[in-house]
């Protein structure tokens, strides 16, 4: 795929693109007369980038976990303290998400109850 037809494919920015590929969060993207060509392994790379990020970690804490991959299965213990520190915050947010619509729905269901008397 070329760098229009994934920007397009996800959302994304050429300049947020060509960014990741700068940090060295993807890797050996091709080039083919001058123009980038993602790979499968590019494109399942952003895939994971984007749920990673869509999890709350920051570009910081992806690349850290994608140099700990590309060292191989030493770094396993590494990259599962991210993924459960990470896990813990989500939950902790999802949690603060459910009480805030238990709440909203009491507030709706009062204010419904005085709209019908």
């Amino acid at each position: 795929m070329t760098i229009g037809e994934v920007a397009k494919e996800f959302d994304l920015s050429l300049d947020t693109l060509r960014y990741y590929e700068k940090i060295g969060l993807l890797s050996n993207v091709s080039k083919v007369s001058g123009r980038r060509n993602y790979t499968d392994d590019n494109i399942n790379e952003i895939k994971f980038i984007l749920c990673m990020k869509n999890a709350g970690l920051s570009l910081n804490d992806i690349l850290k976990f994608t140099k700990y991959s590309r060292e191989g299965d030493k770094t396993l213990p590494k990259r599962l303290d991210i993924l459960k520190k990470q896990k813990e915050v989500l939950v902790s947010e999802i949690e603060e998400k459910k009480e805030t619509l238990d709440y909203l729905n009491y507030k709706i269901n009062l204010y419904e109850g005085k709209m019908k008397k």
